[in-house]
């Protein structure tokens, strides 16, 4: 006789999330290994001391944390996700019968925080795996990997309309922002300190040519990956010189796949070549930027921020330039990265120093 089965739900019974999801869990395990409180000291400048309380910053952050193992690239599908997924709802604390955030909420807590916060977050979370020993540091790799923009080509418009229609909204929001000026020094208050200066003996002269230089180089991660349009290669021109998008004016031309090209962004990557591959570095940049072009100052930064000594470098040709590979060589650091065809053009000069250039003054 064949059975049916009839759709009839009756109430839970008392169970806690503690005995559903499995002690052996992955989120059991991060949960565990990882202690996020530290968020809440990283971020309390950018509250203010009266309102209503907000979602907890270390809710917030275990998202994040979601979304990268995951793969989850917006704040409504993972929100989604966590409704259907007991262990999620264990890792954020919430209960069965507990309403979830808004995504848009999530989204306003990030804009909120800015890069500043979420670069000081992912550079604790890479210190702690430093004192843990999972930090090799003697191979590191450098790579990047492309990102699909939710924005359309039909989107793109005429660069300048773009810029004056943000000018615009920016400007009637600092106008309409007077009672926001406790903001602008909470965000001072839980913002990055400054750099301490490093006691080094150079003279005068030597400090002002160093100054120079520094003043005519682009710096990738002081401008959050965004690249110098102010400077042209002749009368070369890409489509994002001279073309936006107006839903996402970052984002920029991927190269052509499937015969088809789609608006995007460059993740680039420093990888510990260590068992554990640890991203000790990363930076997002607009599709139209070379991957070669901030591998240097990725580099450096990960040499100098994390105290390494590496060995080698390792890359794919799209690394292989002369400018990097003997800015990488002139440190001591063999450089096992192919030259790609149009990178072995050298493009040095005496008015356009590389990193390596400055660092070695």
């Amino acid at each position: 006789m064949m059975g049916v089965k009839e759709r009839v739900f009756g109430p839970l019974p008392p169970v806690s999330l503690e005995v559903l999801v499995p002690p052996d869990h992955f989120y059991r395990h991060l949960e565990r290994t990882l202690d996020l409180s530290f968020v809440r000291d990283l971020v309390r400048g950018t509250y203010p001391g009266i309102g209503h309380p907000s979602i907890d910053p270390v809710v917030f952050f275990k998202m994040q944390l979601f979304l990268f193992f995951e793969g989850v690239r917006s704040e409504r599908q993972p929100l989604r996700v966590v409704a259907d997924r007991l262990s999620l709802r264990w890792y954020l604390g919430y209960d069965l019968a507990e309403a979830l955030p808004d995504h848009s909420r999530l989204t306003r807590i990030r804009e909120w925080y800015g890069v500043d916060v979420g670069r000081r977050f992912f550079e604790t979370i890479v210190e702690q795996c430093v004192q843990a020993g999972l930090v090799w540091g003697q191979e590191p790799y450098v790579d990047s990997t492309d990102v699909e923009a939710n924005a359309a080509l039909d989107s793109l418009q005429p660069r300048f309309a773009v810029e004056a229609h943000l000018a615009r909204l920016f400007a009637a929001a600092d106008g309409d922002g007077d009672d926001d000026d406790g903001g602008n020094d909470r965000n001072q208050e839980g913002g990055a300190a400054a750099p301490m200066c490093l006691p080094v003996a150079l003279t005068d002269q030597a400090l002002a040519d160093l100054a120079e230089r520094a003043a005519i180089r682009h710096d990738w991660i002081g401008e959050a990956g965004r690249p110098d349009r102010t400077r042209t290669s002749g009368a070369y021109r890409r489509t994002a010189d001279f073309r936006a998008s107006a839903t996402d004016p970052d984002a920029s031309p991927l190269r052509p796949t499937e015969g088809h090209t789609r608006l995007g962004f460059h993740n680039h990557y420093v990888v510990d070549g260590g068992k554990a591959r640890i991203i000790l570095t990363a930076l997002v940049t607009p599709a139209e930027v070379q991957d070669n072009q901030p591998a240097l100052d990725l580099l450096w930064r990960t040499r100098f921020r994390w105290k390494l000594r590496p060995c080698q470098v390792n890359g794919d040709s799209k690394y292989g330039t002369v400018d990097n590979v003997v800015a990488i060589e002139d440190q001591r650091i063999r450089a096992y990265v192919p030259l790609s065809e149009a990178g072995q053009v050298c493009s040095r000069t005496p008015t356009s120093p590389t990193t390596s250039d400055i660092i070695s003054q």
